[in-house]
C-alpha cells in the first residue's frame, strides 16, 4: 500500500496547473449515457474515481476510453449499452456511482443500481433521488441492497427536495432532460459543478434554465445528441483551494493556472482574513504568504458558503496559525476524523459535537499518520509540509481518489515529498 513521505519546512515557489474537477467529471461521464452518440470530454482528471466510473460504464456495455496522445481527453460511446446496471462490487468504493440512476432510467426505462458505499465521512442518503424520480412517475423498489427502477417515460414534475443535495440535483437534472414536459427543481444545489453539468446537457440539446440558482427549470426533449465540439470540464476548485492552503501554511509564492477564483469566493475571503496575499485573473490565481497566518474561524454550509470539502485543509492551516479559531461543520456528521491524526503531529484541537476549537501552535512535529477520507488526507499532507522532521501519510488511496498526481505537483514547487511503498 502506497504512502507519502514528507520532509517538512520548505517554502513553495513556482507554478501549478489545476486539474479538471472530480465532482464535475463524474456526473459529466454519467451524462454520456443519455445519448447513443460518442461524447468527448476534455480536461478529465486522472483519478481513481474517474477510473472507477469508466469501468462502471464499460461494465454496462459502453465504450469508454482515455486518449493515449491527449491523456486529459475521454470518449464515451453509450450506443451499445445493454445492461443498465451498476453492481455492488463497483459501486461500493464510490458513492457518486448513484449518478447513473437518472440517466439509465430516462434513456432505457429501467435501472438496477446498488446502494452506494464510499467515504466514511457520514451518511448521505439517496432517498431524495428516489423521491424525485418517483414524482416523475418512476416505479422504484429497494431489494437486497439494490434500487430497482422502471418507467416507460418519465413525466415532468415539480420537485422540492427536503435538503440541498448536489448528487440529487444532478441525477434529477439528467433525468428531467429526457422527461415528457416541464420539470421544476426547487431547493436545487447551486455548486459550479451543477452549472457545468447543465451547460454540457444544453450542448447536447437539453432545454435548461436557472442552473446556478436554487430553482432550475427543464423542458424535456425526445432525445439528446453529443456536444458538437465536446465538453471541457471546469477546473477543480477543491484542488485549487487545497494548494492555496498549502502555500498559506508553508509560505512562499505560487501561480495556480487553470484556476477559477470566482468558484472559491468564501475560501479566498478567509485566506485574505488570515493575512495571505491573493491576486487573480479569469483563469489564474497567485498566492503569496510569509510568516504565521492569523487563525480564522468558519462554518461550512452549502455553496456559495464555505465548502465542507475545504474544512479539513483549512483546519490544518489553523493548526499553525497565530491565535484560536472555531470551526463548525454542518454538512457531514463524521467529518472531524482527521482531528486525531493532526493531534499526533502536535496540533491542539478540542472537539465538541459539530464544533472544533483549534489553538494554533508555532510548530508541528513529524509523525506517521493515517488518512481516513479524501479531504482528511489532503489536510495531513498540508500539515506534513510544515511539520519539523519526517511525516508519513498512510492509506493515500483516499488521496488518489480525488487529487491528480498531488505529490508531483507539490514537488514541482519545492516540496520534499515522495511516494513510497
Amino acid at each position: 500500500m502506497d504512502k507519502l513521505l514528507i520532509r517538512g519546512g520548505r517554502r513553495l515557489a513556482g507554478e501549478v496547473t489545476v486539474s479538471g474537477a472530480k465532482n464535475a467529471a463524474l456526473p459529466d461521464l454519467c451524462a454520456a449515457l443519455l445519448t447513443a452518440q460518442p461524447v468527448l470530454l476534455r480536461n478529465v482528471p486522472r483519478l481513481q474515481d474517474v477510473a472507477t466510473t469508466l469501468k462502471l460504464l464499460r461494465n454496462m456495455g459502453a465504450h469508454a476510453e482515455r486518449s493515449e496522445s491527449r491523456p486529459d481527453e475521454v470518449t464515451i460511446d453509450a450506443g451499445d449499452v445493454g445492461k443498465p446496471e451498476a453492481p455492488y462490487d463497483l459501486v461500493k468504493t464510490m458513492r457518486a456511482s448513484i449518478l447513473v440512476l437518472g440517466p439509465l432510467l430516462a434513456r432505457f426505462g429501467e435501472a438496477r443500481v446498488s446502494l452506494p458505499g464510499g467515504c466514511a465521512i457520514g451518511s448521505r442518503p439517496v432517498d431524495q433521488h428516489i423521491k424525485g424520480l418517483q414524482a416523475m412517475g418512476a416505479e422504484i423498489t429497494v431489494e437486497h441492497g439494490y434500487i430497482l427502477a422502471k418507467a416507460r417515460r418519465l413525466k415532468g414534475a415539480r420537485i422540492t427536495t427536503d435538503m440541498v443535495t448536489v448528487t440529487g440535483t444532478e441525477n434529477l437534472l439528467m433525468a428531467a432532460s429526457l422527461a415528457d414536459g416541464e420539470t421544476v427543481l426547487e431547493n436545487a444545489a447551486q455548486e459550479p459543478e451543477i452549472t457545468d453539468l447543465a451547460e454540457m446537457l444544453i450542448a447536447m440539446g437539453a432545454r435548461i434554465e436557472g442552473h446556478g440558482t436554487s430553482k432550475i427549470r427543464v423542458q424535456g426533449v425526445e432525445r439528446l445528441h453529443a456536444p458538437a465540439n465536446g465538453h471541457r470540464i471546469i477546473p477543480d476548485r477543491i484542488e485549487c483551494g487545497t494548494f492555496l492552503c498549502a502555500v498559506a501554511a508553508a509560505g512562499g509564492e505560487v501561480l495556480l493556472k487553470n484556476a477559477r477564483a470566482d468558484h472559491l469566493d468564501a475560501v479566498v475571503d478567509k485566506l485574505l482574513e488570515a493575512g495571505v496575499k491573493i491576486e487573480s485573473g479569469a483563469d489564474w490565481i497567485r498566492v503569496a504568504a510569509s510568516g504565521r497566518p492569523k487563525a480564522v474561524g468558519f462554518r461550512t454550509s452549502e455553496y456559495p458558503a464555505f465548502p465542507t470539502d475545504m474544512q479539513a485543509q483549512f483546519m490544518a492551516l489553523n493548526c499553525i496559525a497565530d491565535g484560536t479559531a472555531k470551526v463548525t461543520e454542518t454538512i457531514f456528521e463524521n467529518r472531524f476524523m482527521h482531528v486525531n491524526e493532526l493531534m499526533r503531529l502536535g496540533a491542539h484541537i478540542e472537539v465538541d459535537g459539530h464544533t472544533a476549537v483549534v489553538q494554533g501552535v508555532p510548530q508541528l512535529s513529524g509523525a506517521t499518520v493515517m488518512a481516513t477520507d479524501l479531504r482528511a488526507s489532503a489536510s495531513l499532507v498540508i500539515a506534513g509540509l510544515v511539520a519539523e522532521g519526517e511525516t508519513v501519510v498512510d492509506r493515500i488511496y483516499h488521496l488518489d481518489r480525488g487529487y491528480d498526481r498531488m505529490e508531483e505537483k507539490l514537488r514541482a514547487v519545492g516540496a520534499d515529498i515522495e511516494r513510497i511503498q
